[in-house]
């Protein structure tokens, strides 16, 4: 994944001033920090670099529509997404550190609120990075600091999965990853923003 730098910024000045500016040059000063690093560094660098620039919030709030994909620099503009902002974030993050995308997939899931026991659940999604696209995955999560395996990630219930190779079913053969309508949607703004994926 790559991306006109100059475009980036002169994009995220005219959109989001100085702040904006700010956040974008600390999150590609980040990239260049971990550029050829071993993988269990760059893995924590990224979830915990989105996990401190972004507030949760609602896309209702953010937005004024119930669900809205917001490319990197509209998160990073702005301060604030919800879970898929800070997915999408970490996924273009660790493509351009020259992960390969067929090791990353966004996970919908349920997540279970209220503790053991409770069976209160609301939609989420998270970042899964697969050794193999059979392994378990480690689960990048706006909501913990620490990278876990799936299967110590018990309060959350995976749903689907996708990345730009297709859309992953438990039992399924994989689809086409446009059946996503917000993901082209999203590359469109990233290619006007001056991203390259």
């Amino acid at each position: 994944m790559d991306f006109d730098a100059a475009r980036l910024q002169t994009s995220m000045q005219s959109r989001y001033g100085a702040k904006g500016a700010q956040a974008l040059r600390q999150w590609l000063d980040m990239l260049q920090q971990q550029a050829g690093k071993p993988l269990q560094q760059q893995l924590p660098a990224v979830n915990q670099f989105w996990n401190r620039a972004v507030v949760q919030t609602e896309d209702s709030v953010l937005w004024s529509q119930p669900d809205y994909w917001a490319t990197p620099v509209e998160t990073l503009g702005r301060g604030a997404g919800d879970c898929e902002d800070y997915v999408i974030g970490k996924y273009f993050s660790l493509l351009r550190l020259g992960v390969a995308e067929e090791n990353l997939r966004l996970i919908y899931v349920r997540a279970r609120m209220g503790g053991v026991g409770s069976t209160q659940s609301v939609a989420h999604m998270v970042l899964g990075h697969y050794t193999t696209p059979t392994a378990e995955p480690l689960v990048l999560d706006s909501m913990l600091d620490p990278i876990l395996p799936s299967s110590q990630r018990r309060d959350l219930t995976p749903v689907f999965s996708f990345n730009a190779q297709g859309v992953y079913v438990a039992g399924a053969q994989p689809s086409p990853v446009e059946r996503i309508t917000r993901w082209s949607d999203l590359l469109a703004r990233m290619r006007q923003e001056g991203f390259l994926p």
